[in-house]
């Protein structure tokens, strides 16, 4: 490996690679306000994404549903983990609305984790997906949860027609207990496996962080898990730690080795790859889907006989 320890904990440095100049413009400010005003979340601010400044400048966002406060609280998220409250029934309405103030073309969708709900929240995913798809020219984008692997509540959202499906895999098997203790890997995959069962033609996409000590070769064997689930896109970035209270990095990964998995990760058959320290789900998702699109599926258009082939 060519990652850079973090050695004694909180006495290193950010490496230079994860330093970015402040945005210039007053894109945010206005883009704060507007969500303020609408009550809508984003996963930008909820949990603390480095691209902040850049993304809201621009005039992009991520937008959050089904509340600000999640049901599982795993160790690397900086999103509220406490009771959730009731459901905005008006909150698709007001994220199609914002949308198109923003003049989105691609809306990303994500939100928390909802086990509270008999459904997951797929219901509330699906209606968001329905009301932005009336707006012309859009595409739309969902990362979700797990859904605690509820086959209906994946067939909903998929159903709805985004045209990327995400669920991140967010770390390899080993790291789960520590990283995901309330997950399961296995579960996440056939999340991905069976979407792409209830619609072919979706793009299936799925990320993980590195830097929480995992090693190359678990890296590598997750890699073919996503591609035996006919994950179609890849994203990789570095792990940051959000405040004292979550687990430490324990080292800062190279770009030269981000590029060495991007490089991997098509070779392995992925139909794109984004993979940099500070590449997150939602960045550039545009930008990933048209790579994808360009790029010839080596799973193939035929719906698989059951939900366990590809």
């Amino acid at each position: 490996m060519d990652g850079v320890s973090m050695g004694e904990p909180g006495k290193s440095r950010f490496p230079e690679w994860l330093r970015r100049p402040l945005p210039e413009g007053g894109g945010i400010g206005r883009i704060k306000r507007m969500l303020a005003e609408a009550g809508l979340h984003t996963v930008c601010q909820s949990a603390g994404c480095p691209n902040i400044g850049g993304c809201f400048s621009s005039g992009t966002a991520t937008f959050l549903i089904l509340g600000p406060s999640c049901t599982r609280g795993c160790g690397f998220c900086a999103i509220d983990a406490s009771n959730p409250g009731p459901l905005d029934p008006d909150e698709p309405r007001k994220v199609a609305e914002a949308a198109a103030r923003l003049g989105l073309s691609h809306t990303v969708i994500t939100s928390v984790t909802r086990d509270d709900l008999a459904d997951g929240g797929s219901g509330h995913f699906a209606e968001t997906v329905r009301r932005l798809r009336e707006i012309p020219g859009m595409e739309v984008e969902v990362l979700v949860p797990d859904f605690r692997g509820r086959k209906a509540s994946i067939a909903e959202v998929v159903e709805s027609g985004p045209a990327v499906f995400n669920h991140n895999i967010e770390t390899v098997p080993g790291l789960y207990y520590r990283v995901r203790p309330r997950a399961d890997y296995r579960t996440s995959l056939d999340v991905l496996k069976y979407a792409k069962w209830v619609n072919p033609g979706v793009i299936t996409k799925s990320g993980m962080m590195l830097g929480l000590g995992e090693e190359d070769g678990e890296v590598r064997d997750a890699l073919e898990d996503l591609r035996r689930a006919c994950c179609d896109i890849l994203t990789l970035g570095q792990y940051l730690r959000p405040s004292e209270r979550h687990l430490e990095v324990v080292r800062f990964v190279t770009p030269a080795e981000f590029d060495r998995w991007k490089a991997e990760a098509l070779s392995m058959g992925f139909r794109a790859a984004a993979c940099a320290p500070l590449v997150r789900s939602s960045h550039g998702a545009a930008e990933l889907l048209r790579d994808a699109r360009a790029s010839a599926s080596s799973c193939g258009s035929a719906k698989p006989r059951t939900p366990k082939e590809c």
